[in-house]
């Protein structure tokens, strides 16, 4: 670091302003094909009917998050305008067109992305009400401020990226230190690889390598969340004008804290091979690149990032135009304000997951799967075409388990919504009512809801009855495997719902 230009992280902000627009491009895109049937004019939760409520009830406009939709009346047709424009934004800055302009440019460009993604999330009711919703608004926010690549990166800022990873992981280290036994004893992973809500195609793999390799996996995990995020903030030593005895002079701050980068990098990606997370992993990965100094790397490093004073009056502060050192400074002072909350949830006995402390979603607390599942329970959903109900056919959704042959597939980032909230259904919460509305839409063949699904047994005719049926799987063996040629073992338990028609 050298004072307030992150002059050798030039690499880092081209590594979270294009990971971070990418992220974005498939939000939208998931918003797109995704939010009309569950949360649209005719979803399973539809959001006009939510925003007709909060207004019958809300003067002040404080019972929802910041969203255009209250402004501008929601449809479906407005909807699709918004992602649309959130696709173009972020394929810009992915490509890295916008950094080309003035800092002010790239920062109008992520704003844009970070008001437009709140703006669907405080809507999305239970659709929307993950982790890593809340992340990549965060994120959205704080790559608003990277600058562009005619100055070096403000520090405020890079350390304001450490921040949001240190809360991340530690965050996420705590809630399984103080959640389930499984955590402690190590035997959670000895199970989460067949019972995490979406496996991937090498899940089974991982869950059959032998138990002290999943014990070696969870020390990794406490180490990798507990341990490594404090010397995130390392490189701030290398600013240390006089070294102090025993202090070893040079580049080796920044080393430490591009080491610790690298081992939570490496553990993000052992979950994205193991599984399918959405964006989670993904955005930890490139959030984990602003730890990531390389001198002389960048759009233009070294000597060209030298200030040129004007006569007179300082316009230029360690390469940064004054006007931008000035915005950096005050994210800086706004952070200070809003992270107490979140700095005492890491320590506090009842510590929140996944939670936010203000409207617009900047200094979140984060952490998730403080306890472990010990036994897979799907609901299977069928549907018979006959009056009496005798001949029941499968529907099956595109990343949730449903086929004991089927290779799970890998789908994160891209974020399946119905896949993920059908996997909560049967750990003791009563059936939703989107689930029943989901049921009213597969009995009236519902064109876009049927497109959410892998398959439809009725090839878009109406089924005269559905009902949800619960089953216990588990990764089949090596044994088994060679023998029936499945991936999946699965038990029929008992009828749940239904059956139930239209009439």
């Amino acid at each position: 670091m050298d004072g307030f230009a992150a002059v050798d992280f030039g690499f880092a902000r081209e590594a979270l302003q294009r990971g971070i627009a990418a992220l974005y491009l498939v939000a939208f895109v998931s918003t797109l094909n995704q939010f009309r049937p569950l949360l649209g004019e005719r979803g399973l939760l539809p959001a006009p009917a939510l925003l007709d409520w909060v207004a019958a009830r809300d003067s002040r406009k404080r019972m929802l998050n910041p969203t255009l939709f209250r402004r501008f009346r929601y449809t479906d047709r407005r909807l699709v305008v918004l992602c649309g424009a959130g696709i173009a934004i972020a394929a810009a800055l992915v490509a890295g067109i916008p950094q080309l302009a003035p800092p002010w440019v790239p920062m109008l460009c992520f704003l844009a992305l970070w008001g437009g993604y709140l703006s669907v999330v405080s809507i999305g009711q239970t659709f929307y009400s993950f982790g890593w919703e809340m992340l990549l608004i965060e994120c959205g926010f704080l790559a608003a401020f990277l600058g562009s690549n005619d100055q070096p990166p403000s520090t405020v800022v890079i350390v304001l990226f450490w921040w949001l990873l240190f809360r991340l992981e530690f965050g996420a280290g705590m809630i399984k230190i103080r959640g389930g036994r499984e955590w402690r004893d190590l035997t959670a992973l000895t199970y989460h690889h067949e019972t995490q809500p979406m496996p991937g195609p090498l899940s089974r793999q991982a869950h059959l390598l032998p138990r002290w390799f999943h014990k070696g996996e969870v020390l990794g995990n406490h180490f990798a969340q507990l341990v490594v995020p404090i010397f995130l903030f390392a490189p701030l030593l290398s600013g240390v004008p006089e070294p102090v005895e025993g202090w070893v002079p040079g580049p080796v701050p920044q080393i430490i804290g591009a080491v610790a980068a690298c081992v939570v990098i490496a553990t993000q990606a052992w979950l994205v091979l193991t599984g399918n997370f959405a964006w989670l992993n993904w955005a930890t990965i490139v959030i984990g690149f602003s730890a990531i100094g390389l001198p002389g790397v960048g759009a233009q490093a070294g000597t060209a990032w030298a200030p040129e004073p004007v006569e007179g009056w300082p316009w230029v502060i360690d390469g940064i135009p004054l006007y931008w050192f000035a915005i950096t400074c005050a994210v800086g002072i706004l952070y200070v304000i809003v992270s107490p909350p979140a700095l005492r949830n890491l320590f506090a006995r009842r510590q929140l997951m996944n939670a936010s402390f203000n409207r617009w979603q900047l200094a979140n607390a984060y952490g998730a799967f403080g306890t472990v599942t010990k036994e897979r329970v799907e609901i299977v959903v069928e549907g018979a075409a006959d009056e009496e109900g005798s001949n029941w056919r499968e529907y099956e959704f595109k990343g949730k388990p449903g086929d004991v042959r089927r290779i799970p597939r890998q789908f994160a980032p891209y974020h399946l919504r119905l896949d993920w909230l059908m996997w909560f259904l049967p750990l003791g919460r009563s059936l939703d009512d989107w689930f029943t509305a989901f049921l009213i839409r597969l009995l009236e063949a519902d064109a876009p809801t049927l497109a959410l699904l892998r398959v439809d047994p009725f090839d878009g005719e109406r089924p005269r009855w559905v009902r949800a049926v619960t089953y216990r799987y588990r990764f089949a063996t090596r044994a088994e495997r060679r023998d029936h040629g499945v991936r999946w073992v699965r038990t029929r338990k008992r009828v749940i719902m239904g059956p139930v028609g239209l009439r």
